[in-house]
């Protein structure tokens, strides 16, 4: 009994470091993690780039990384700041490295202290969680695409939910890297329009995303990505292997 409390001990620590990290973050550097935060900045950060490109890559990516592993709300500005930094191209880039990084990182973290006892509760879940689980059971790299490909599904859904599952960490990988990736390129551009932005004191509109020039795309992928699904689904009511 002792061991097993030991032993539950163990695999829970790891959470709760995150748990206390993602406190810790938001209460040192929840004030920075906005808009106004990177406009007062911005001359500070084009210095830091210029004189040392390589170190300002490397630790925009780990802060990316960092902000997405504790699960910080500060995702979009972080997208924003690598096109601001970095333009559209390689800001892209370094964005998608930074967020594949730290979401990795989670599901790591959450698959080896309570992944595997969770997911016989998911199967009672409802709504959208319940939506993904059956989704990932039936079809793996076409849910893993989905759920980040659409933008209403949250990031940190979209991280842990596979966690829970016997998703293998490559699938896991590679379809966050390149599904995260389209809207990933829209922020990115957005980020790289910031100086026009700021010269007009004005804010970005985020809303970009969901105009139908940027959507429409977006929901042809998603219908690629389901498209396995739905052809299982016909073959299994017609009975074919």
């Amino acid at each position: 009994m002792m061991q097993n409390a030991k032993t539950r001990l163990r695999r829970l620590w790891p959470l709760a470091v995150i748990a206390l990290g993602a406190a810790l973050g938001w209460w040192w550097f929840g004030h920075l993690l906005n808009f106004e935060a990177l406009a007062a900045n911005r001359e500070a950060l084009l210095a830091l780039r210029d004189a040392n490109y390589a170190a300002t890559v490397l630790g925009f990516i780990l802060a990316y990384a960092l902000i997405v592993g504790f699960s910080l709300p500060g995702a979009s500005i972080a997208t924003l700041t690598g096109g601001f930094l970095f333009a559209t191209f390689p800001g892209v880039i370094f964005n998608v490295l930074g967020a594949t990084l730290g979401a990795s990182a989670i599901f790591l973290i959450a698959r080896s202290s309570i992944g595997a006892g969770f997911a016989a509760r998911l199967e009672g879940a409802e709504g959208m969680v319940k939506r993904i689980k059956d989704g990932i059971d039936n079809n793996q790299w076409s849910m893993l695409f989905l759920i980040r490909l659409v933008p209403a599904v949250p990031f940190v859904i979209a991280n842990l939910v596979p966690a829970f599952l016997d998703v293998p960490l490559h699938r896991y990988v590679i379809s966050t890297f390149f599904g995260i990736m389209p809207g990933a390129l829209v922020y990115t551009s957005i980020g790289a329009g910031l100086s026009e932005v700021f010269a007009r004191g004005a804010a970005p509109d985020l809303g970009l995303l969901f105009t139908p020039a940027i959507l429409l795309p977006i929901i042809g992928l998603c219908a690629l990505a389901l498209l396995p699904v739905m052809l299982k689904m016909v073959r299994g009511e017609r009975g074919i292997g």
